[in-house]
């Protein structure tokens, strides 16, 4: 087995993927993972969430509770008497993810109980608690004392902790740190000697467990409150309004970190934040030490925004230079930061820039942005920003930590390949396709080549994806104004799709998530096979945005498959409803099935076993019969939806009528094309690019 660099499976102790495809299976099922941690279903025991009516102790009860109750694990919500029923609130939106019948099952399988911090009530014990899950508030010594009343009544109990900063060595147990929003968001951080039973199982459930090492605020809060930190650096030197940096944060990194306090809670949000910066302060100095305004926002609890009418009193823009002074103290401070998480190696790499996308809303992640820039301009922005902030020069820099970037670890964050020496699989990591992720995917081919592969497979990593959504439309921003911006990003995109279909003697494209949409759809579609599992839902959503399909979408497709299945891709292009991968076998994709199932015909098709799927002619002349399915075209009601089915008819007309070679070319003009147009700036994408950009 050889790969580019370590599988993110693999930290969690579940191997690689092309183990996966290879055994027939995953690596940990669910059932056997809930009796590992539960017990068997003869002697079930239950999990236990303290201070379950707080924020995360009521989310992480829904989303743990919503996912064990098939299984008959119990779970008992222990929290103070008298405390708010931050529980019940979650009832409408579990109806509206799994009807009455479902909610009613899982709120029946909650025991809620109450105790008063010193002694638990004695009803517990009938449900013999396995698995604690500590939610209550960030005092470290109440902590403790919780764990010590826990284990007194039960000794082998397994204690895990939500903590926002405390370390795993100053608690005594395991960490298990949820991001926000907690009733939705899938990613934990985990913090454990070895992989466990109670980890495998969160990734079993569909959940995002992500190791990280035993350091204060592990990897997300260094980010998030990290960056918070620096927007109030740059308030105190400024005195520009919490709300307005805000926008300025967002359109360079892509949160929004004081709406972020408010939305969560002001009063908590900011104590938590205040914590995680003392206790980083006392061990890196000046740089986290945090700043007067949030000590007495702490203590206030007062949210950072002023009301809605009095913003617009106030329309600071920047100048050049003035944004320069605003990157400096805002990226300058958040490289210095990741260079210590760097230097203490607190994360693969890849996690560590995920975890700030998927939990902080950073755009891109962290290390993608440092590589972006380059080693020279990152430590010459963090070398001015001490010029702005000397104290925090003399502690906690490390700019050699930069020098590797070139190392295959920093180039393939999103994306990895592996192979056995016959057969190759490349994974991706990350859930809507943009230039880096184009960029890693040809690396990633590249390297399969050199390595004398010709059969693969692409697919998710079975970890950090659990869906693939499409492109990711903040790309899109810069081709609104410039039609060779947008031509460049679908000729490259639709480039890489065809290196699947030239340059492998077999490819398989394979779904194993939730969805597959999009340009994600439109590049699995560029293998010469395509199997999903059979609940995957498939979508060109495009129409609904409004853009044209960039990645040989209005083409590619239709080359594939007959007139009967023209006429349904024609629907799903103009339609933008999703459908079911089971329902589109045959005419769209080759097969659809269990996971097992798939997983084992995906690997017989891309290892040569005798398999009964035909290899799909892709049709290189002109379609002469795609002309006549698009005479019915029956207007909505939208403008923006109108205008975009008739460019996306445009488009199908002239790429088909076509041959293959000059097709790519002419869809990547018509897709540039429209994204200048007024539709688009008034669509969901235009929306984006003025909140972010303007």
């Amino acid at each position: 087995m050889t790969t580019m660099r370590q599988t993110t499976l693999d930290t969690l102790g579940l191997g690689t993927v092309l183990d996966i495809f290879k055994n027939g299976a995953l690596p940990a099922e669910t059932d056997d993972l809930v009796d590992q941690v539960f017990g068997k279903s003869s002697d079930r025991g239950a999990l236990v969430i303290s201070g379950a009516s707080g924020i995360v102790g009521a989310g992480k009860t829904m989303q743990l509770g919503s996912r064990l109750e098939s299984f008959g694990v119990p779970v008992v919500a222990l929290d103070m008497a008298g405390a708010p029923d931050g529980i019940g609130r979650h009832y409408p939106g579990l109806t509206r993810a799994f009807g009455h019948e479902k909610a009613d099952a899982i709120m029946r399988n909650i025991a809620r109980l109450s105790y008063d911090g010193k002694q638990l009530p004695p009803k517990l014990k009938d449900y013999s608690p396995r698995l604690l899950i500590e939610a209550i508030p960030e005092i470290l010594e109440l902590k403790k004392a919780h764990y010590t009343i826990f284990r007194a009544e039960f000794p082998d109990i397994d204690i895990r902790s939500v903590t926002s900063g405390f370390p795993s060595s100053q608690l005594g147990v395991g960490i298990t740190h949820p991001a926000f929003p907690h009733e939705i968001n899938k990613v934990w951080e985990i913090v454990e000697p070895k992989s466990s039973a109670t980890t495998q199982l969160l990734w079993a459930l569909g959940l995002i467990p992500i190791p990280v090492s035993d350091d204060w605020s592990f990897v997300l809060d260094v980010l998030f409150c990290g960056l918070t930190q620096a927007a109030l650096r740059y308030h105190e030197a400024s005195n520009m309004p919490y709300w307005k940096i805000d926008k300025f944060v967002r359109k360079f990194v892509g949160p929004n970190p004081f709406r972020a306090h408010d939305a969560i809670g002001a009063k908590g949000a900011n104590f938590l934040t205040w914590s995680c910066l003392h206790h980083l302060g006392k061990e890196y100095g000046a740089l986290f030490t945090p700043t007067d305004d949030l000590v007495e926002r702490k203590d206030s609890g007062l949210n950072w925004y002023p009301p809605n009418h009095f913003r617009p009193l106030v329309n600071w823009k920047l100048d050049a230079d003035e944004q320069d002074t605003f990157k400096t103290w805002v990226l300058g401070a958040l490289f210095q930061m990741t260079s210590v998480m760097l230097k203490e190696k607190r994360a693969h790499l890849s996690h560590m820039n995920i975890i700030g996308e998927l939990c902080a809303q950073f755009s891109p992640g962290v290390l993608a942005h440092l590589r972006s820039l380059g080693a020279d301009r990152v430590v010459g922005l963090v070398d001015a920003y001490h010029a702005f902030h000397p104290a925090a020069a003399k502690k906690a820099w490390h700019p050699g930590v930069f020098d590797n970037m070139d190392d295959v670890d920093w180039q393939q964050l999103y994306v990895n390949a592996e192979h056995d020496g016959a057969v190759g699989v490349i994974t991706i990591g990350r859930e809507s396709y943009n230039s880096d992720v184009d960029a890693e995917l040809n690396r990633a081919i590249d390297w399969l080549r050199s390595e004398k592969i010709d059969r693969v497979i692409l697919t998710g990593d079975f970890h950090l994806s659990t869906q693939l959504v499409g492109a990711d439309t903040s790309e899109f921003f810069p081709a609104l104004e410039s039609t060779d911006r947008g031509f460049e990003i679908s000729h490259g995109w639709s480039m890489t799709a065809r290196r699947f279909h030239d340059e492998f003697e077999v490819s398989v494209g394979f779904v194993n998530g939730k969805r597959c949409w999009g340009g994600c759809l439109e590049l699995f579609l560029h293998c010469h096979y395509m199997v999903s599992v059979e609940d995957a839902t498939l979508s060109f959503p495009e129409v609904t945005l409004p853009v044209v399909p960039g990645v040989e979408g209005c083409h590619w497709p239709f080359r594939r498959t007959d007139e009967d299945g023209q006429a349904m891709v024609m629907n799903l292009l103009l339609g933008g409803r999703p459908i079911r991968a089971s329902d589109a076998t045959g005419w769209f994709i080759d097969h659809a099935g269990s996971l097992n199932d798939a997983i084992t015909v995906a690997w017989k098709i891309a290892s040569g076993v005798d398999h009964t799927y035909a290899l799909r002619k892709v049709e290189e002349g002109p379609l002469a019969g795609v002309s006549g399915l698009l005479s019915h075209i029956t207007p909505t009601k939208d403008p923006g939806a109108d205008a975009a089915r008739q460019a996306i008819v445009d488009t199908i007309r002239a790429s088909c009528e076509a041959t293959l070679a000059d097709a790519l070319t002419i869809q990547a003009k018509h897709s540039a094309g429209f994204m200048t147009s007024p539709a688009v700036k008034k669509g969901a994408v235009g929306s984006a690019a003025t909140k972010t950009l303007v």
